[in-house]
């Protein structure tokens, strides 16, 4: 019987729930956004205060998974990471943005700069959402004028991030490895080294997968 191959631990377990859950309420989010902007979905659902109620505490929940896991140091750990833009981040972005892929070998650590951006855009959109929506349902916080911006800003901005998340699930359909590393939380130590080297050096001793 062969062994099975090498393997780093990518992430924990309250890392993966906490991805889980904020995908499901982001998923949620979009679609019911999707059902209450355009007519003619809206016409195939039909109880569209049920549908507002339903956006609305989504939206409201969307942060709590990942103030949860503020708890867990390897979840505080990932984050003190992904808000760190190194030398190597900008040797990254520079040859993304110059071959429209990454040639090898260029360092990255546990994130790379795309997978920073991402997290940034996206945990500033949210706080952006979060506040305008709340203008939007609490009409006495603000005055008229300022409840017309923030439908502005929130319907574009709800686009914005409809765009970056298709673009998230897109680039994760192309690295199975990834998507194993956040399924089970091991990834093989030869796809580390070649897509996060950085990272594969200071990690331990590869394991075998449970």
């Amino acid at each position: 019987m062969s062994q099975p191959p090498e393997a780093l631990r990518r992430f924990t377990t309250a890392e993966r729930w906490i991805h889980r859950t904020t995908a499901v309420l982001m998923g949620i989010a979009l679609i019911t956004a999707a059902f209450l902007y355009l007519p003619a979905l809206a016409e195939l659902v039909g109880r569209r205060r049920l549908l507002v109620t339903v956006h609305e505490w989504t939206g409201l929940l969307l942060p709590l998974p990942l103030l949860a896991g503020l708890a867990f140091r390897a979840v505080r750990a990932d984050l003190r990471r992904l808000n760190r833009f190194n030398t190597h981040d900008r040797r990254w972005l520079s040859a993304a943005l110059r071959y429209r892929t990454v040639p090898r070998p260029v360092p990255a650590g546990k994130f790379n700069a795309g997978q920073k951006l991402y997290a940034a855009l996206v945990a500033g959109a949210v706080l952006v959402m979060l506040g305008t929506g709340l203008m939007m349902w609490f009409t006495h916080l603000a005055p008229l004028v300022w409840r017309t911006g923030a439908t502005f800003v929130h319907d574009w901005l709800a686009l914005v991030i409809a765009i970056l998340v298709l673009g998230h699930i897109w680039m994760a359909a192309h690295d199975p490895e990834a998507r194993r590393g956040m399924r089970t939380g091991w990834v093989a130590r030869a796809w580390a080294r070649r897509e996060h080297p950085l990272w594969e050096k200071e990690s331990p001793g590869g394991e075998p997968h449970p």
